[in-house]
């Protein structure tokens, strides 16, 4: 058997990766291509749609006509799936390689499409995957500012040996200077390459509903000069004085205060508007995954259509592809024939709370320009390829970890970059809809201000302080530790190696650690990459696993990724659901292994405890606890219950929850026991754990990953 020929000719440049290209480059992506012609790294801010991930495309050409490699890294699964299949398009199946944690396909390819974690992780472990690496590209960098996964793009750009080159995409931001300053201290020379101006201009409005003559407004949000349109200004004049003349100093709304003279156009007003204007397609922000699934309901109820006979019979082409490996128990469980009428009416929700198999086909759909409306979650505004003509933001306000906040000028960016197909539109739209919570003038303000700055929220954890102790000697991980943006960005000197060193003392104290030193326990430690990675390893230790078949290893391990703010109660339920099924759950399960499942988990509790006490001695953040609601459910789906059962025992267990979550559980479960079986000393655990991979990712759980 031969092997594949090099997709790249050694002699190939940009003027044959331009000579392809159907369109003429714009001034910063000419800029980014001559950097990278020259040897140096790159980091390119720019709004999105304006044409990034071309500068990454060109990258990639480039590495595979040195005869290197390339990696395309991303923060979400479902855009390294998406960039995926674009590489596969470019370069052919056997050149192109994916690795998201619970998907392992062609590892060794010359390029290949992973998380930004897996990378991570190949570093940490020495993998021999990085041999002949020749450039990264780190899409979505701005992600270094989350405060849950922004340290794994430091640890990347710190620790990844020094000949590599980085492609690094950002949405715009205010200081990408700083960043780019930080970026030529660790990687060398790098060209910081900024775009402000949008390739399509965006129109700015303000929806409205005027009652007096029963009309819905766009009003411009901002003028050409930036500066707030006159008719929202003057909106916001007759709604305040219709307050001061009530005796209500704040309108409640639902008959209570002052009748406005204006209210917030209804879905299906706002969707007609928009048709009317020449607006569609469509994507309508709502920060809530069952006012999107709501919105649909609403609109097909109302008899909105906005497809033709030839458009619906594409999309139910595209559907009956995408669908096929499920069965019908498992489409019925799903509110298939709902969903598929919302689709080929037009009209569509995108949000986390749906499965695989169905938010890609929502995506394909509306890229085909088959779908005019999706109503969605911030969460598509991401990365995910889904540009419209128009982008329309509900509400302009948010629940976050501080209660309901008004969007950011950052989020209204990342929100409306969305707005405005490339060679499709002349100009996109955003549009923002009145409400009781904010003025106009608030909204313009947001709508006018300047991206934010990006700040880093890097911190060591147990896994990377065991990783500098086994590389390095004190004085170098220190060294390797002041390297990152979080140091360059601190006002206080040392601050990283003040939280390193809280973090040894608690490894020292529990014994994965011996002065400078690692155990066989804190090599153990060393495999493990995970926001509980300590609790994990403590549970290796501990034997919480050892003799556990694979259905109830998944079980225990669910208790480290399930998170109980997913499920929703029904009102006026207390307490686990009582069965109202005349038969108990057909969870496969019998009494011995709930007994077994049970004490397991609640000597991982133990465990934690332990652990939450040598933190708060130490001064360490607190170590997420286990929540082992779902681990009956999960090992009922290991033992081969169907997927109506799974959720069902979910339900009574830990309240509703949607599709979406327990797959996304499912593979998050997958992932740590791909993870356990490569570090348990014990061989039966890490047999276990590689028998517990295959039996939870299967059915609708897999559905949707590449190559399945």
């Amino acid at each position: 058997m031969t092997a594949p020929q090099w997709p790249v000719p050694a002699t190939a440049g940009a003027s044959e990766f331009e000579a392809d290209l159907p369109f003429a480059l714009d001034d910063f992506q000419h800029e980014a291509f001559h950097a990278l012609d020259s040897g140096h790294s790159v980091l390119v801010s720019a709004p999105t749609g304006s044409g990034k991930t071309l500068v990454a495309a060109y990258a990639v050409h480039r590495a595979l006509a040195a005869h290197g490699k390339a990696f395309y890294t991303t923060p979400l699964k479902a855009l390294s799936n998406q960039k995926y299949a674009e590489l596969v398009a470019s370069y052919g199946e056997d050149h192109v390689g994916l690795l998201t944690g619970d998907t392992t396909l062609r590892p060794r390819a010359p390029v290949v499409v992973m998380t930004t974690e897996v990378l991570r992780n190949m570093l940490l472990a020495g993998s021999d995957l990085l041999e002949g690496l020749h450039t990264v590209v780190l899409d979505e960098v701005h992600f270094i500012q989350d405060p849950y996964r922004g340290g794994v793009w430091e640890e990347v750009l710190v620790l990844c040996p020094a000949e590599v080159r980085f492609v690094c995409l950002s949405a715009t931001v205010n200081n990408a200077d700083e960043l780019g300053g930080w970026l030529r201290s660790v990687r060398g020379d790098t060209s910081v390459i900024v775009e402000r101006e949008r390739p399509i201009v965006l129109r700015h409005h303000f929806a409205v509903y005027r009652r007096e003559d029963e009309e819905t407004l766009l009003c411009p949000l901002l003028h050409d000069n930036g500066q707030p349109g006159g008719e929202g200004l003057r909106i916001d004049q007759a709604v305040r004085r219709a307050l001061q003349g009530g005796r209500s100093a704040h309108w409640q709304g639902r008959g209570r205060g002052p009748r406005l003279p204006y209210r917030a156009p209804r879905r299906t007003e706002m969707i007609e508007e928009l048709g009317r204007r020449e607006m569609l397609p469509a994507i309508v922000f709502i920060f809530s995954r069952a006012a999107c699934d709501d919105a649909v309901h609403q609109v097909v109820r109302d008899g909105v259509r906005l497809t033709d006979s030839a458009e619906r019979t594409a999309i139910r082409q595209v559907v009956e592809r995408r669908v096929e490996p499920l069965d019908d128990d498992d489409l019925g469980v799903l509110g298939y024939d709902e969903w598929l009428e919302g689709l080929e009416r037009g009209v569509a929700a995108h949000h986390a709370g749906l499965v695989p198999v169905f938010r890609e086909t929502v995506e394909e759909c509306f890229a085909a320009g088959l779908l005019k409306v999706v109503f969605a979650t911030e969460t598509l505004s991401l990365g995910i390829n889904m540009p419209a003509r128009s982008v329309v933001i509900e509400r302009f306000t948010k629940y976050g970890g501080a209660g309901r906040a008004t969007l950011t000028s950052g989020e209204y960016l990342q929100l409306t970059g969305r707005a405005g197909r490339r060679g499709l539109d002349e100009e996109g739209h955003a549009v923002v809809a009145w409400s009781s919570e904010i003025t106009f003038a608030e909204a313009a303000r947001v709508a006018s201000a300047p991206p934010p700055n990006l700040r880093s929220a890097f911190r060591p954890t147990y896994n990377l302080a065991v990783n500098l102790v086994s590389r390095f000697d004190r004085e170098t991980a220190g060294a390797v530790l002041q390297r990152s943006f979080a140091q360059w960005q601190a006002r206080t000197p040392d601050l990283l190696l003040q939280q390193l060193g809280h973090r040894v003392a608690v490894l020292e104290g529990m014994g994965y650690l011996d002065g400078w030193s690692v155990t066989p326990s804190g090599h153990r430690l060393s495999r493990i990459y995970h926001e509980a990675d300590l609790l994990i390893a403590e549970a290796l230790g501990a034997d919480v696993l050892a003799g556990a078949e694979p259905a109830v290893l998944a079980g225990v391990l669910s208790a480290v990724v399930f998170e109980p703010r997913r499920a929703r109660r029904v009102p006026g339920q207390q307490g686990p659901r009582r069965e109202k099924q005349r038969k108990p759950l057909q969870d496969r399960l019998g009494d011995k292994r709930r007994s077994e499942l049970a004490w397991r988990c609640d000597a991982l509790a133990v465990l934690a405890e332990r652990i939450r006490m040598i933190e708060e001695l130490h001064l360490v953040p607190r170590t997420r606890q286990p929540a082992p609601g779902l681990a009956t459910s999960v090992a009922s789906w290991a033992r081969g219950a169907s997927f109506s059962t799974a959720l069902a025992v979910a339900a009574r267990d830990v309240g509703e929850l949607a599709p979406g979550d327990f797959v996304r559980t499912m593979k998050s479960v997958a992932d740590l026991a791909q993870q356990v079986s490569h570090s348990a000393v014990d061989t039966e655990v890490a047999t276990a754990a590689r028998a517990a991979v295959n039996l939870v990712l299967r059915g609708v759980v897999a559905g949707g990953l590449p190559g399945v």
